[in-house]
C-alpha cells in the first residue's frame, strides 16, 4: 500500500465521520435511539480504520 492509496483511505474515513456524525444528531432529535448506536458503532469502525492507515503511512514514510 503506498502514500496515495494511504491519504486516500484516510480522507474517506474522515468523510465517513463527518457523515456519520450528522446522522448521529438527526437520529438523537428524532429520538430514533437504535440508529444512534448503529451510526456511532460505524464511526468508530471508521476511526479505527483511519489510525491503523496512518500508522502504516507513517511505517511507509519514515522508513530508513
Amino acid at each position: 500500500m503506498g502514500k496515495k492509496t494511504c491519504w486516500s483511505i484516510i480522507i474517506c474515513t474522515i468523510i465517513v465521520n463527518v457523515v456519520m456524525l450528522q446522522w448521529t444528531v438527526e437520529a438523537h432529535y428524532g429520538r430514533e435511539y437504535g440508529s444512534i448506536l448503529l451510526f456511532s458503532g460505524i464511526s468508530i469502525v471508521s476511526a479505527f480504520i483511519a489510525l491503523l492507515t496512518y500508522l502504516q503511512w507513517r511505517k511507509i514514510e519514515y522508513k530508513k
